[in-house]
C-alpha cells in the first residue's frame, strides 16, 4: 500500500476496476523534483521514460495484479463459479483448531466480497459443484485438528433464496475429494474415508480410489471406475467434457507406527462418456493441495506444499497443454501458498486464500488475480 503523502499512477485494466497496477514513479513525486531547480528537472524526462518502459512491462500478458481480499482468512477451499461469481464455503481457520461455516461470493467487475448465509454446520475440505443455478456443498470434515471426521452430508444452496436445504447423502463419509462438473451430473473422485464407522481422528481415514457420480435430476449416487491413484488433496479440471485429476498426496503409515504425507505427480483423465481413465503426463513438481482451473483448452494448477523430505511451502505454478501433452513452468505466485482456491472468469484466474506455512496455522485472505492473453 501507499502512504498518505502519495498518489501513484494506475493503468486500469479494461472492466475489472479493481487490477490497477501501480507504477513506481509517482506523479506527485515526479512533480515534486520541480521545486528543486533546472536541474532536477532535467531528469524528468528519463524518469517518465522509465516508467513508460514499467508500464509497458507490466501491459505484457500475463501477469500477476491483486483483488479484493475474502472476509475472512482460511483455506482448504474448494471454490465454484456460478452466473459469473465465485462463491467460498467453509474452511480450515488458523489455528488447525478451527473451522467454518463462513459463505460469501466475489463480484469480480465491482471487486466486491458479498457474506451469504453460513452452511448449516461448519466443515473444512468441502467440495462446492454448481448444477443449474443451485449449489452443492459436499462431505467435508468436522472437527479441528486432529478431530477430524469426514461426513456424508449434502447441502444445497439457492442463491435466489440465499437459503440451504438437504441433500441426499454420499454412499460413504468422504473429504478432501475432487468435484466436478460434466453434463449436469457431479462427479466426486478420490480424498479420504473412513477406515471405521466410528472413526473420530485424521489417522482413522485412509484414501481412497472411489469414483462416484451424483445425478440431482433423479437425486441418485452411481459407482463408477476407480481411479488409478488413491490420493487426498489433489486438484482438478474440466476441460473438454474430461475431468483431469493432478498430483496430491499419499498418506502413509509405517511399520513403526509413524505416517506421512507423501506427494504424487500424476496426472489421470477421466472420461465420463466412456467410464475410462488415461494416464498422462506427470506434473514435473509433485505439490499436494495445490488448486487447479482451465483456461482456453489448458489446465493451470498453482501452489501447494511438501511435508517430505522437508517442509515447503510452493510457489510454483504450470500449465499443461493437452493436446502435446506437456507441461511448462508458469508465472509463479506472488505468496506461495497451500490449500487455496483458483477459479477462471473471462481471461482472469483469481487465486484466494489459502495457508503461507505448511500445516494449517497460517491461513491467509490473499486474494491474487493471473491475467492472461
Amino acid at each position: 500500500m501507499t502512504n498518505g503523502n502519495r498518489k501513484d499512477d494506475v493503468v486500469q485494466d479494461n472492466n475489472y476496476p479493481h487490477r490497477a497496477t501501480r507504477r513506481v514513479v509517482s506523479r506527485r513525486s515526479a512533480l515534486g523534483l520541480l521545486g528543486f531547480g533546472a536541474a532536477a528537472a532535467a531528469l524528468l524526462p528519463a524518469l517518465f521514460k522509465t516508467a513508460q518502459a514499467q508500464n509497458q512491462a507490466q501491459s505484457q500478458l500475463p501477469y500477476w495484479t491483486e483483488a479484493a481480499p475474502p472476509t475472512v482468512a482460511r483455506q482448504e477451499l474448494y471454490p465454484e463459479v456460478l452466473n459469473g461469481k465465485i462463491y467460498v464455503v467453509g474452511g480450515l481457520l488458523s489455528p488447525a483448531t478451527g473451522f467454518s461455516a463462513h459463505f460469501e461470493s466475489y463480484d469480480p467487475v465491482n471487486d466486491a466480497w458479498t457474506l451469504l448465509r453460513p452452511l448449516p454446520e461448519a466443515r473444512h475440505h468441502i467440495t462446492l459443484s454448481a448444477v443449474r443455478g443451485l449449489l452443492y456443498g459436499i462431505g467435508g470434515f468436522t472437527g479441528g485438528f486432529p478431530d477430524w471426521r469426514a461426513q456424508p452430508t449434502m447441502f444445497i444452496y439457492n442463491p435466489a433464496s440465499n437459503t440451504w436445504t438437504g441433500g441426499i447423502d454420499l454412499p460413504a463419509a468422504r473429504a478432501e475429494a475432487i468435484s466436478a462438473v460434466v453434463g449436469n451430473k457431479i462427479y466426486l473422485i478420490g480424498g479420504r474415508v473412513r477406515a471405521t464407522d466410528d472413526a473420530r481422528l485424521f489417522n482413522d481415514h485412509i484414501d481412497t480410489v472411489r469414483n462416484e457420480v451424483f445425478d440431482p435430476t433423479i437425486d441418485r449416487w452411481t459407482t463408477l471406475a476407480d481411479a488409478p491413484t488413491a490420493r487426498n488433496s489433489a486438484a482438478s479440471a474440466v476441460i473438454e467434457g474430461k475431468i483431469y485429476v493432478v498430483v496430491g498426496r499419499n498418506f502413509v503409515r509405517n511399520a513403526d507406527g509413524t505416517t506421512q504425507q507423501i506427494n504424487v505427480p500424476n496426472l489421470e483423465v477421466y472420461d465420463p462418456q466412456l467410464d475410462r481413465w488415461e494416464t498422462r503426463s506427470p506434473m514435473p513438481q509433485a505439490q499436494g493441495g495445490l488448486a487447479a482451473t482451465s483456461f482456453n483448452g489448458k489446465l493451470y494448477v498453482f501452489g501447494g506444499e511438501q511435508w517430505v523430505p522437508e517442509q515447503r511451502v510452493f510457489a510454483e505454478s504450470w500449465v499443461y497443454d493437452p493436446q502435446t501433452n506437456k507441461w511448462e513452468a508458469l508465472l509463479p505466485l506472488p505468496t506461495p501458498r497451500h490449500g487455496l482456491g483458483a477459479s477462471t472468469i473471462g481471461n482472469r484466474i483469481f487465486v484466494f486464500g489459502g495457508g503461507t506455512k505448511t500445516g494449517g496455522n497460517a491461513a491467509t485472505a490473499i486474494h491474487e488475480v493471473l491475467v492472461l492473453p
